[in-house]
Protein backbone atom coordinates (compact mmCIF):
# COMPACT_ATOMS: atom_id res chain seq x y z
CA UNK A 1 0.00 0.00 0.00
CA UNK A 2 1.24 3.47 -0.87
CA UNK A 3 1.55 6.25 1.74
CA UNK A 4 -1.42 8.66 1.55
CA UNK A 5 0.80 11.74 1.23
CA UNK A 6 2.47 10.21 -1.83
CA UNK A 7 -0.76 9.54 -3.72
CA UNK A 8 -2.71 12.63 -2.62
CA UNK A 9 -1.76 14.66 -5.75
CA UNK A 10 -2.64 11.70 -7.98
CA UNK A 11 -6.05 11.36 -6.31
CA UNK A 12 -6.63 15.10 -6.41
CA UNK A 13 -5.92 15.10 -10.16
CA UNK A 14 -9.28 13.39 -10.72
CA UNK A 15 -11.15 14.77 -7.72
CA UNK A 16 -10.47 18.32 -8.93
CA UNK A 17 -12.06 17.31 -12.25
CA UNK A 18 -15.33 16.38 -10.54
CA UNK A 19 -14.79 12.72 -9.69
CA UNK A 20 -16.18 11.21 -6.50
CA UNK A 21 -13.63 9.21 -4.52
CA UNK A 22 -14.92 5.74 -3.67
CA UNK A 23 -12.48 4.85 -0.92
CA UNK A 24 -14.43 1.98 0.67
CA UNK A 25 -16.20 -1.13 -0.58
CA UNK A 26 -19.40 0.23 0.97
CA UNK A 27 -19.18 3.43 -1.09
CA UNK A 28 -18.64 1.35 -4.24
CA UNK A 29 -21.70 -0.78 -3.49
CA UNK A 30 -23.85 2.28 -2.73
CA UNK A 31 -22.94 3.93 -6.02
CA UNK A 32 -23.33 0.75 -8.07
CA UNK A 33 -26.64 -0.27 -6.49
CA UNK A 34 -28.09 3.17 -7.21
CA UNK A 35 -26.60 3.52 -10.67
CA UNK A 36 -28.90 5.30 -13.07
CA UNK A 37 -27.81 6.86 -16.31
CA UNK A 38 -24.17 6.76 -17.32
CA UNK A 39 -21.14 6.59 -15.07
CA UNK A 40 -17.45 6.85 -15.86
CA UNK A 41 -15.23 4.78 -13.55
CA UNK A 42 -11.47 5.31 -13.42
CA UNK A 43 -9.30 2.77 -11.62
CA UNK A 44 -6.48 5.15 -10.78
CA UNK A 45 -2.86 4.11 -10.29
CA UNK A 46 0.58 5.46 -9.40
CA UNK A 47 2.12 4.17 -12.63
CA UNK A 48 3.47 6.34 -15.41
CA UNK A 49 0.72 5.47 -17.88
CA UNK A 50 -1.87 6.71 -15.38
CA UNK A 51 -0.01 10.00 -14.99
CA UNK A 52 0.94 10.43 -18.63
CA UNK A 53 -2.08 9.09 -20.48
CA UNK A 54 -5.05 7.90 -18.43
CA UNK A 55 -5.74 10.85 -16.11
CA UNK A 56 -4.89 13.57 -18.66
CA UNK A 57 -6.84 11.70 -21.34
CA UNK A 58 -9.92 11.37 -19.15
CA UNK A 59 -9.79 15.04 -18.20
CA UNK A 60 -9.31 16.11 -21.82
CA UNK A 61 -12.26 13.99 -22.98
CA UNK A 62 -14.49 15.55 -20.33
CA UNK A 63 -13.33 19.05 -21.26
CA UNK A 64 -13.68 18.57 -25.02
CA UNK A 65 -16.80 16.45 -25.38
CA UNK A 66 -20.26 17.92 -25.61
CA UNK A 67 -21.60 14.60 -24.35
CA UNK A 68 -20.52 13.43 -20.90
CA UNK A 69 -21.37 10.71 -18.43
CA UNK A 70 -23.85 11.62 -15.69
CA UNK A 71 -21.54 10.56 -12.87
CA UNK A 72 -17.76 10.38 -12.43
CA UNK A 73 -16.21 8.05 -9.85
CA UNK A 74 -12.76 6.70 -9.07
CA UNK A 75 -11.03 4.08 -6.95
CA UNK A 76 -7.28 3.99 -6.39
CA UNK A 77 -5.47 0.67 -6.92
CA UNK A 78 -2.77 0.01 -4.34
CA UNK A 79 -4.33 2.53 -1.97
CA UNK A 80 -8.02 1.83 -1.45
CA UNK A 81 -7.62 -1.93 -1.55
CA UNK A 82 -11.13 -3.02 -0.52
CA UNK A 83 -12.82 -0.41 -2.72
CA UNK A 84 -10.71 -1.39 -5.71
CA UNK A 85 -11.36 -5.10 -5.16
CA UNK A 86 -15.10 -4.45 -4.98
CA UNK A 87 -15.12 -2.26 -8.09
CA UNK A 88 -13.22 -4.96 -9.95
CA UNK A 89 -16.10 -7.34 -9.20
CA UNK A 90 -18.39 -4.95 -11.08
CA UNK A 91 -15.83 -4.77 -13.92
CA UNK A 92 -15.91 -8.51 -14.56
CA UNK A 93 -15.32 -10.35 -16.88
CA UNK A 94 -12.28 -8.12 -17.36
CA UNK A 95 -9.25 -9.10 -15.29
CA UNK A 96 -7.80 -6.64 -12.75
CA UNK A 97 -6.12 -3.82 -14.60
CA UNK A 98 -4.84 -0.46 -13.44
CA UNK A 99 -5.16 2.07 -14.65
CA UNK A 100 -8.37 1.25 -16.42
CA UNK A 101 -11.51 3.09 -17.43
CA UNK A 102 -15.08 1.82 -17.56
CA UNK A 103 -18.41 3.22 -18.65
CA UNK A 104 -21.58 1.92 -17.03
CA UNK A 105 -25.10 2.54 -18.29
CA UNK A 106 -27.89 1.91 -15.79
CA UNK A 107 -25.53 -0.27 -13.75
CA UNK A 108 -24.31 -2.37 -16.69
CA UNK A 109 -20.72 -2.23 -17.91
CA UNK A 110 -20.93 -1.19 -21.55
CA UNK A 111 -17.34 -0.12 -22.34
CA UNK A 112 -13.94 -0.85 -20.82
CA UNK A 113 -10.41 0.31 -21.52
CA UNK A 114 -7.77 -1.98 -20.05
CA UNK A 115 -4.26 -0.97 -19.11
CA UNK A 116 -2.80 -2.50 -22.26
CA UNK A 117 -5.02 -0.13 -24.27
CA UNK A 118 -3.62 2.82 -22.29
CA UNK A 119 0.09 1.97 -22.22
CA UNK A 120 2.02 3.45 -25.12
CA UNK A 121 -0.83 5.73 -26.16
CA UNK A 122 -0.97 9.47 -25.75
CA UNK A 123 -3.43 11.32 -23.55
CA UNK A 124 -5.02 12.71 -26.72
CA UNK A 125 -5.55 9.20 -28.10
CA UNK A 126 -7.24 8.18 -24.83
CA UNK A 127 -9.37 11.35 -24.97
CA UNK A 128 -10.47 10.64 -28.55
CA UNK A 129 -11.32 7.04 -27.63
CA UNK A 130 -13.41 8.23 -24.69
CA UNK A 131 -15.16 10.93 -26.69
CA UNK A 132 -16.32 8.28 -29.18
CA UNK A 133 -17.50 6.08 -26.29
CA UNK A 134 -19.37 9.02 -24.73
CA UNK A 135 -21.12 9.62 -28.06
CA UNK A 136 -22.13 5.97 -28.24
CA UNK A 137 -23.24 5.39 -24.66
CA UNK A 138 -24.08 8.74 -23.03
CA UNK A 139 -27.20 10.84 -23.50
CA UNK A 140 -26.93 14.18 -25.21
CA UNK A 141 -27.58 17.08 -22.84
Amino acid sequence: MYPPHLVAPMKDDLLSAGFDDLSTAQKVDEVMQNAEGTMLVVVNSVCGCAAGAARPGVKAALAQSGIKPDKLVTVFAGVDLEATARMREYLLPYPPSSPSIGIFKDGELVHFIERHHIEGRSAQMIAQHLEMAFEEFCEKA
